[in-house]
């Protein structure tokens, strides 16, 4: 079985243990035939974005213990359904992401440039000397 990618064209790097995220919650925005909502992006979460969220019918801040939903709270990382995103993008709350741990299939949503634009690893990788990857 191939590991999935990224939006860089390298492996999938996890987003979040803690809280537990992605469909499958395996850490990983990996996505198969269940994932209706494509929770594809990974996003250091914002108040202003769970505020957008709730606003808009999905409450991301709201524990649900009987589904293992602790809440999120601003600064968690979390498996961003992509339409959401750029929804959010497009109301200018979009939350920053992490490119290495966003998958692949984002890219048929939200192009590379704007997701590099919010990106929480593209200055790791300016400092580390690998710009390049970006």
């Amino acid at each position: 079985m191939t590991r999935a990618k990224n939006v860089l064209g390298s492996t999938l790097e996890p987003c979040s243990l803690s809280p537990r995220t992605g469909f499958y919650r395996d850490g990983c925005c990996n996505t198969g035939p269940g994932d209706a909502g494509l929770h594809l992006v990974c996003a250091q979460v914002t108040r202003a974005f769970l505020e957008f969220s709730r606003a808009r019918g999905n409450d991301l801040i709201t524990p649900h213990p009987e589904y293992g939903f602790p809440g999120l709270q601003p600064g968690d990382r979390w498996c961003l359904c992509a339409e959401r995103w750029k929804e959010a993008h497009e109301a200018g709350v979009a939350p920053p992401v992490v490119l290495r741990a966003t998958h692949i299939s984002a890219l048929e949503f939200i192009d590379l440039a704007t997701l590099q634009a919010h990106a929480l690893d593209a200055a790791a990788d300016r400092r580390e000397g690998s710009s390049d990857r970006l």
